[in-house]
């Protein structure tokens, strides 16, 4: 009986998808007809190992990308804005380059210490994050207002670690078998204000390896998106 209530735990913590979504003070939400310039999504998934150890599937990634893209451009569709998607690796060159390289360090500075255990004391109250003056060069590159950037992350167990999991739930203990987290913002390229920012988690159900699975994700980070 434990075995079969640690099974149904992890299968219900796969069925499940979380948000948590940031929103600066007074933002700047994008007007009816405003210009989009949509990075293509960073995404990287692999397989866990029975050490827990991840290692990158690149066939899996191309996937997941691509399917992520898919769904991004889907959901843009059905809204108001002028969008352009963008290769990152066509814009790494430049002032424009830098900007892409800050904006990922500056992503996983809210995840430490907006979603973390990790607190700053000028971090503690409004959600006030910025990649500074120099967003201007990517709006004036791509003749943009605002940028949504993507990035996703996730982890699938191989067989061994699914025989590992299911060996130490009969002793109660329970290991990680895989899941995805993806989170997205909102640049204003004038200021450089990330105006909206919002994290996905989900476990194995939502697989962004499939276009089902990247469309439930998808639709989940962008859920509250002021576009």
């Amino acid at each position: 009986m434990r075995l079969w209530g640690v099974v149904a735990a992890c299968l219900l913590l796969a069925a499940c998808t979380t948000t948590n979504t940031k929103l600066a003070a007074n933002p700047t939400k994008p007007a009816a007809g405003a210009r989009i310039v949509l990075i293509e999504p960073d995404i990287e998934l692999a397989v866990l190992t029975a050490a827990g150890i991840q290692e990158p599937r690149a066939d899996w990634t191309e996937q997941g990308r691509a399917n992520v893209a898919a769904e991004i451009e889907r959901q843009m569709k059905a809204r108001s804005h002028a969008y352009r998607m963008i290769d990152p690796t066509e814009a790494m060159g430049g002032r424009t380059g830098q900007l892409l390289r800050l904006h990922e360090a500056v992503g996983q500075s809210i995840m430490m210490f907006n979603y973390g255990v990790i607190s700053l004391p000028t971090k503690t109250g409004a959600f006030d994050w910025t990649l500074g003056e120099g967003a201007q060069a990517l709006g004036a590159a791509y003749e943009a207002d605002y940028a949504l950037f993507v990035h996703g992350r996730g982890n699938y167990a191989s067989g061994a670690r699914v025989a590992t999991a299911v060996g130490l739930a009969i002793l109660g203990v329970g290991v990680p078998v895989g899941g995805q987290q993806c989170f997205a913002s909102l640049v204003d390229l004038k200021t450089g204000r990330i105006v909206w920012f919002n994290v996905a988690s989900t476990g194995l159900n939502d697989d962004m390896r499939k276009p089902d699975g990247a469309a439930e994700l998808v639709q989940a980070v962008l859920k509250d998106a002021p576009l």
